[in-house]
């Protein structure tokens, strides 16, 4: 084999293994995306019983996310939620309970919306704080994280600090 041979073989198998890596993080990446932050939509009030009587027995408030699988900023929301900053604030001061709105747009749990004082036409993510015992703290009313991708963690940090108990 001629010298242009052996290196022109070389730049395949290099070109061959980055495609490859590449390929393999796009999986990962897609895995990722496709993780299922919502719950069915039918378990939304179950779910919301279930944090308000985790809440009661661990003296912290409820956290409530309205959002969908489908929706990016919400997605970005729940990765600000875990990332190093807000992880231990949010575990000590809250239970988190995602209302999954609807599997391919807004068009599910309005009932749980309307109780909590969140006008989902305004748009999701978005969120309401709860004491234990159901009464509402506060809730998001002008779509204050519908653009979370535009945000960074910060704003997430700044959230939880402020209703903390």
């Amino acid at each position: 084999m001629t010298r242009t041979g052996i290196c022109a073989d070389r730049r395949r198998s290099k070109t061959h293994a980055a495609l490859a890596g590449l390929a393999a993080l796009l999986a990962a990446f897609a895995v990722q995306a496709a993780a299922t932050i919502y719950p069915a939509i039918a378990r939304a009030h179950a779910d919301v019983d279930a944090g308000l009587k985790e809440a009661a027995k661990t003296s912290r408030r409820v956290l409530v996310d309205f959002g969908g699988n489908w929706c990016p900023d919400c997605i970005v929301l729940d990765r600000y939620f875990h990332a190093a900053e807000n992880a231990a604030l949010l575990d000590k001061h809250y239970v988190l309970v995602h209302v999954n709105v609807g599997d391919k747009g807004i068009s599910d749990n309005f009932a749980i919306a309307e109780r909590y004082g969140i006008p989902l036409a305004k748009g999701v993510p978005a969120l309401a704080v709860l004491e234990p015992d159901g009464r509402l703290v506060f809730a998001q009313k002008h779509g204050e994280f519908e653009a979370m991708r535009q945000m960074d963690s910060t704003s997430v940090n700044e959230f939880l600090r402020r209703w903390a108990r």
